[in-house]
């Protein structure tokens, strides 16, 4: 697999620069982005990658300041490769993007270890700062976020589980595993796996049965 390389610093430059390996499943959107951090004073995209295992190589070759990381990647989780990567390395900065965000997916990204969580629709400034601001071991959240989790309002002191959720928790209800569960819905294993974690961390469940009775006890799936 290639690794497709960025626009690095303007030559004759004398500044520091914040070395950003992006890492997106659409190389379209890793292209993008890498192109317009490459051109940004004080940034250098040093490359992108298009799946966790470019995304581990890219790293180990390149060795990056900060990554800016999808969620949802082909092959694994975004959140989970960065716990991972910060493990290996804890210098490393990870600012995550994504598309949707609940108190699941923020909870699970903080406690990876990551500095930022921002929106996919946000602007390119946001982001831009937050890779600036990568310091230290403080976790950005950006306000919009913020102002969308708290207008969810709590079902039964949990927070709301997602439509797809909510799917994967039925099935898990009627005792089917992950692989049944992915090919009946068209998703994949980690895909699904992913689901089951919010569910769990959502109703503070500690195993996928746990999650079934409580879900239950609240009315949010059927007997």
């Amino acid at each position: 697999m290639s690794v497709t390389l960025g626009v690095g610093p303007q030559v004759g430059v004398l500044e520091d620069y914040v070395r950003v390996l992006v890492v997106d499943d659409h190389q379209a959107v890793a292209s993008a982005m890498a192109l317009a951090i490459g051109l940004q004073a004080g940034l250098e995209c040093i490359g992108s990658a298009n799946c966790a295992t470019e995304a581990r190589a890219s790293v180990a070759a390149l060795r990056p300041d900060v990554i800016v990381m999808d969620v949802n990647l082909g092959d694994g989780d975004g959140i989970e490769l960065a716990a991972e990567l910060i493990r290996e390395d804890p210098r490393l900065r990870v600012v995550v993007l994504t598309a949707d965000v609940d108190q699941a997916l923020l909870r699970r990204a903080a406690d990876a270890g990551t500095s930022a969580l921002l929106l996919k629709d946000g602007t390119l400034t946001e982001l831009f700062e937050a890779l600036r601001g990568c310091k230290g071991d403080g976790f950005v959240v950006h306000p919009r976020v913020l102002r969308d989790l708290l207008r969810c309002p709590p079902v039964s002191s949990h927070t709301p589980l997602t439509v797809r959720e909510t799917e994967v928790l039925m099935h898990l209800s009627e005792g089917h595993n992950v692989a049944t569960i992915s090919g009946r819905l068209g998703i994949t294993r980690l895909t699904c796996r992913g689901y089951v974690k919010n569910i769990m961390v959502k109703l503070n469940a500690h195993s996928q049965l746990e999650a079934v009775v409580t879900a239950r006890r609240f009315g949010l799936i059927g007997p």
